[in-house]
């Protein structure tokens, strides 16, 4: 759905309104992503005002905000640290090829294959991530150095502070909605700081503890139009290709997941495949221009959603305001107080969380607890990309297993001389052990008949399943027919080829998962 719609007047107030307050909290976030990956912080804040501006564009999802995240910057690290940030800017450009591709060869949709208890694991495991991300924000360089954990004054201080943001966050909606809560608090909280002279970090005490410069800032010019410096090798490909790879594949599948999540809670639908050709767009021009490349964010997303911003005039005014911040205003902006900032993340945290999914574990399948927390999990300790593709891979697992059991045999009818089973579920990979067991060739009547009318063969695996018990019922000099197989069945059939009965009229029609005829 596109951003039309909202194009009234109080929508549009909303949408600029709500793309200033992410825009004060995409500053911190790409400075400390910057530093994670290894590049200066104008890397990361020109990538978020990059990604962030073409995405709002021409992106899949209007209301989404992108720009540099952390699940990208733990794979660029090592780039950056063997080969230098010209090879990073290389990797972004080919990483946004493959994400176009991607959009054009329409692969966005199998983003749908991601099961419910996986999208639950990644909602609740990225608001641990959130939230663990601000406690580094409580440590602060003491006199030798050494970044030590805040105490006394200025640890109350900066909870006292933190608190009076969440309470005007989740307060002021029930007095007005005039404007953003989260922006109020921001620039309520900044005020309070400036007015009473507190002790109290600010975004610029974040920045100097990062470079070690006490002077540090965002201030810069305008993003440049810069080709990466790599020599045009194959040996240069080799080095980014698979760097690219990991990098296309872990932003397409937080952007698409972070999609579905805003479909959800707005209850409109996205286009995942041009999500993907937004993204890619998206990395290549920031490779470009001198950005490290991103995604989408869910953190800034639901400060945009729950700010009230729906329209892709939200994301094209958050990078704006990033810029805008980066060229005339860093002085302000440095004065925000950590706390601030922080307190708006925790009520992200707070509304992220599916509180819900603790409440129904015990009513569930204990599988798909079991996956919740599973994905939960690696997504704290690892990253998004792993656990997702661990959650899909367990949850495909417990599919198979429970559907073992639903392969059934019985009799249909028999005689002294004859006897006709009737097979009822799917014959694959991990029913077959059971298929096997039901039937004894060695006391079963002369003529025996395997009926598949109610049931389905669906890989290589079933096919010889079928051949072993064919080749067992030929060695105890017994007649086996096979009914109702698919004619790619019988095509791919070996030892049992001869005893299909074959019925034109009722025989079914379909495809077998196998290499065999490729």
């Amino acid at each position: 759905m596109d951003s039309t719609r909202y194009l009234t007047p109080a929508q549009m107030k909303n949408d600029v309104l709500s793309g200033l307050t992410v825009a004060l909290a995409l500053v911190p976030e790409a400075v400390a992503f910057a530093f994670v990956a290894g590049v200066e912080p104008l890397v990361g804040l020109y990538a978020a005002f990059m990604v962030g501006l073409v995405t709002a564009c021409i992106g899949g999802r209007p209301g989404m905000i992108s720009g540099a995240t952390g699940a990208l910057a733990v794979v660029m690290v090592s780039l950056v640290a063997e080969h230098g940030v010209e090879y990073l800017f290389a990797a972004v450009v080919l990483m946004g090829f493959f994400q176009i591709m991607a959009g054009v060869f329409r692969l966005g949709k199998f983003i749908r294959m991601v099961p419910h208890p996986v999208m639950l694991g990644f909602v609740n495991g990225l608001a641990i991530v959130i939230f663990l991300a601000q406690l580094g924000q409580f440590k602060w360089k003491d006199e030798s150095g050494e970044m030590v954990w805040m105490s006394g004054e200025p640890l109350m201080i900066m909870a006292g502070l933190i608190a009076l943001t969440m309470a005007i966050i989740f307060f002021l909606p029930k007095l007005t909605k005039a404007i953003p809560s989260s922006l109020a608090a921001i620039v309520t909280v900044t005020l309070l700081v400036i007015f009473m002279d507190l002790d109290a970090r600010t975004v610029q005490n974040v920045l100097a503890d990062m470079t070690n410069d006490p002077l540090a800032s965002i201030a810069g010019g305008f993003p440049e139009f810069h080709i990466p410096m790599v020599p045009m090798t194959l040996e240069t490909l080799w080095i980014i290709l698979p760097y690219s790879l990991i990098l296309a594949a872990v932003g397409l599948i937080e952007s698409l997941l972070t999609l579905s999540l805003i479909d959800e809670m707005t209850e409109t639908r996205g286009r995942g495949n041009k999500e993907c050709v937004g993204q890619g767009t998206a990395n290549i021009l920031t490779g470009f221009f001198g950005g490290m490349g991103g995604c989408a964010m869910i953190g800034q997303s639901m400060i945009n959603i729950n700010s009230g911003g729906r329209g892709r005039l939200s994301g094209i005014t958050a990078a704006i305001f990033l810029l805008l911040f980066i060229l005339f205003t860093s002085s302000l902006i440095e004065m925000i107080p950590v706390a601030a900032l922080i307190g708006v993340m925790f009520m992200v945290v707070i509304g992220t969380f599916e509180w819900a999914s603790l409440r129904m574990m015990g009513k569930i399948p204990k599988s798909d607890a079991f996956v919740i927390v599973l994905v939960s999990g690696v997504t704290v300790v690892t990253d998004l990309a792993i656990a997702v593709i661990v959650g899909v891979i367990v949850s495909a697992l417990i599919f198979a297993w429970e559907h073992a059991k639903h392969i059934q045999v019985r009799i249909l009818e028999e005689d002294d001389n004859h006897r006709v089973y009737e097979l009822t579920g799917p014959l694959f990979f991990a029913s077959i052990n059971n298929f096997r067991e039901q039937f004894d060739p060695k006391n079963d009547p002369q003529d025996v008949v395997l009926d598949f009318r109610n049931s389905r063969v669906s890989d290589h695996s079933a096919l010889e399943a079928i051949d072993a018990l064919a080749e067992k019922y030929i060695a105890a000099g017994k007649t086996l027919h096979l009914r109702h197989l698919s004619g790619e069945c019988r095509d791919l059939l070996q030892k049992a080829g001869d005893l299909v009965e074959v019925n034109v009229i009722e025989d079914p029609k379909y495809h077998v998962a196998t290499d065999k005829l490729a």
